[in-house]
């Protein structure tokens, strides 16, 4: 009677252990890489490689530039030699991981009938005009037209000239290995006409180390999409300044035709407002001498911080702010004037700060006091006043005067007070920085990313990381190529992506939620039901491990 309920016994006991085993089975072969794969942070696959490669990519910044020779520029055995290519390539000498060089590849060939026609005019304004007409030259190249050495086209003592569009003439020579020579002095016009040092250093100003290239006064703005520009009238003594300027005409006739043809370096909007009561944060010193207040040069910093707060302008924009304020002084501080370091006036009675604007003191006639009672009628100059802001505002951009060659000359900027290959020297500088920037950006991205295990990596942002990646390498191949235009507009993406990339949201929500602190939620979770199961896998094991070394009985 025992054999049945012994036998029961047993297919309980084999039944519990498989049920125990089959719940491990589970928990282990499923449930565990389940809850794994459900709670593991999402990291999409990025172009590490690719990343790293950047740091080592050199810059080839080609300027193709058509030397065009007149018939008697150069001896007729040399001219027989043309058409053909010389290539000058030099390193720009900065201290920046990435290398940069600069290519001017010179194609020489004989002039055509209507530029022999225009170089044969009486003064080079007649033939610029004829020679701009039948074309459109890219953005980036030049074209260097070679005459006479004995030519009037030039003054005697000149052996060359700038004009104010992508073109530029220099004196031929009939003896002496002329093709090295006229090459030489073709080097040079295009140098100060496309790239320098200086202008790449300003642009590489954020990524060189702290010396002569990067100093305040080299620090141009730094690239953007868009910029704002605020012009602001502060009468701090309404009782006694009546001041009246006509701020719409000035920016139509002299600061929006500036501004569209400095359209291809961003969009810019410009507003305007006056300011009362808002004074200076420095009190003027008072010079017996000349009867009349300064500001020192030592003070003008200590001028910004207080103004600043009363503009306003800068808080709710998403682009750089350009400030500039025109200062009447108040009467009690009438005439005020701005000294330089060596204590002498400022001619503009005017400073700027870089990447923020300029401030101009206006000061009133003192014959208006003798003529009618306060408060004083102010007209302002606003010829005067807009050459010093619009003087100021190349220099924000870093579009400092170029530094000409010997004996040569400039016809200087035209109607809009920008010439043609000072915009493009801009668009060099500004594709060079904006390739800096993105390489930089995605770099610090890669290096962080590398390092935090539990960022979560979205595919939008792997995305923008790869558009980048590829813009990058799309604005290199343009520069090289000579192809300014597309090579800008490669770059401002690059940099576009790679800071929606480095700045999204998603890549903060699991940077406070480490490892420990995962464990630390699923553990009275999971260990409930885990520690059921571990016994029961001890106990099988065990009563297994017993039944091994049972002897066996024999009669």
């Amino acid at each position: 009677m025992a054999a049945p309920g012994a036998a029961a016994t047993d297919l309980e006991v084999v039944r519990g252990k498989r049920a125990a085993l089959f719940f491990a089975a589970v928990a282990i072969l499923v449930g565990l890489p389940l809850w794994w794969k459900t709670t593991e942070t999402y990291r999409a696959p990025l172009p590490y490689s690719q990343i790293s490669g950047l740091n080592a990519l050199q810059l080839r910044l080609t300027v193709p530039i058509t030397v065009v020779f007149t018939r008697e520029s150069v001896p007729l055995d040399d001219q027989e030699k043309l058409p053909f290519t010389v290539v000058h390539e030099r390193d720009i000498p900065l201290k920046y991981k990435m290398k940069i060089k600069c290519r001017f590849q010179k194609a020489y060939r004989r002039a055509l009938e209507h530029e022999e026609e225009a170089l044969s005019l009486g003064s080079m304004q007649e033939a610029e005009t004829v020679l701009a007409e039948p074309q459109k030259q890219a953005e980036g190249s030049l074209t260097v037209y070679v005459i006479s050495e004995n030519s009037s086209l030039l003054p005697q003592d000149m052996m060359s000239y700038i004009g104010p569009e992508r073109t530029a003439v220099v004196r031929g020579i009939t003896h002496r290995e002329p093709f090295n020579i006229v090459g030489r002095r073709v080097i040079q016009v295009a140098q100060a006409m496309s790239l320098t040092e200086d202008v790449l250093a300003a642009a590489l100003a954020d990524h060189l180390p702290e010396d002569k290239w990067s100093s305040d006064k080299r620090r141009p703005l730094k690239s953007s999409l868009g910029y704002e520009i605020t012009f602001s009238l502060l009468n701090p003594d309404p009782k006694s300044h009546d001041v009246h300027w006509d701020i719409e005409g000035a920016v139509r006739r002299y600061v929006q035709p500036f501004l569209s043809a400095l359209s291809a370096a961003g969009n810019f909007s410009v507003d305007s407002q006056i300011l009362y009561y808002a004074v200076l944060g420095v009190n003027p010193r008072f010079d017996p001498a000349s009867s009349s207040y300064y500001l020192a040069a030592h003070s003008l910093p200590h001028v910004i911080n207080p103004v600043e707060s009363r503009l306003g302008s800068s808080a709710a924009s998403l682009y750089p702010v350009l400030n500039f304020l025109l200062y009447v002084p108040e009467l009690a501080h009438s005439p005020l004037y701005i000294q330089d370091k060596d204590g002498a006036p400022v001619a503009t009675n005017a400073f700027h700060s870089p990447r923020w604007g300029g401030i101009m003191v206006y000061n009133v006639d003192p014959k208006a006091y003798n003529a009618s009672e306060l408060p004083v009628r102010v007209e302002v100059d606003m010829v005067q006043v807009m050459e010093v802001f619009l003087a100021q505002l190349r220099l924000l951009f870093g579009i400092a005067q170029p530094q000409m060659p010997l004996k040569c000359l400039f016809s200087g900027s035209k109607s809009e007070g920008l010439t043609t290959w000072e915009l493009d020297r801009l668009l060099w500088a500004r594709s060079v920085e904006n390739v800096a920037t993105a390489t930089t950006t995605l770099t610090s991205l890669a290096q962080l990313l590398g390092k935090i295990s539990n960022i979560v990596i979205k595919d939008n942002v792997a995305s923008e990381v790869y558009r980048a990646v590829a813009a990058v390498q799309k604005a290199a191949e343009e520069l090289a190529s000579g192809h300014l235009a597309s090579a800008f507009i490669a770059s401002q993406e690059a940099v576009t992506s790679s800071e929606r990339a480095f700045f999204d949201p998603s890549l903060l929500h699991l940077l406070y939620f480490p490892d420990d602190q995962k464990f630390a939620i699923y553990i009275p979770l999971f260990l409930p039901m885990a520690v059921p199961i571990l016994l029961s896998l001890v106990k099988i094991f065990l009563e297994t491990r017993k039944s091994w070394k049972k002897p066996e009985k024999t009669d």
